[in-house]
């Protein structure tokens, strides 16, 4: 039995063969494919160039020594620093074991009110091994 399609046999059949459209169809969308440029989703950072070793804070594991200049100038071992920076030395020194000592020499011309501040600062930061230097320069002030 054979099967027929409502033709008779031995007609040639009046359908278009979609085969052959079906593999330029497909060859065409693989070629679109390939030629899209790649998306790439990035996001522009400008990250921190490494400024090479940093040197550690100037903190000395013995002593360390506080002045305050008549200029209004506070100086940690030599260095001009501002109390921000104080603060954070001293908390530094506060982290050590053992604890150095913090030694304040204010001038004789340095004002009070900066005093002052530098001693609420080593208040703050809870300094218990303190001590002023330099009070032989007072000597003849009174």
């Amino acid at each position: 039995m054979a099967m027929s399609a409502g033709t008779a046999e031995g007609e040639p059949m009046m359908d278009i063969n979609t085969t052959p459209l079906i593999d330029v169809m497909l060859v065409l969308l693989i070629m679109f494919i390939i030629t899209i440029p790649i998306q790439t989703h990035a996001v522009k950072l400008d990250l921190p160039v490494d400024s090479g070793p940093t040197n550690p804070p100037p903190v000395d594991p013995i002593k360390n020594k506080v002045v305050i200049t008549p200029t209004g100038e506070v100086l940690w071992n030599g260095s001009p620093i501002d109390l921000v920076r104080l603060r954070q030395y001293l908390d530094i020194t506060q982290t050590m074991n053992p604890v150095p000592e913090l030694h304040l020499e204010p001038d004789a011309q340095a004002r009070y009110d900066l005093v002052d501040r530098v001693l609420a600062v080593t208040k703050r930061a809870q300094v218990e091994k303190m001590g002023f230097v330099g009070n032989e320069k007072y000597g003849n002030a009174f």
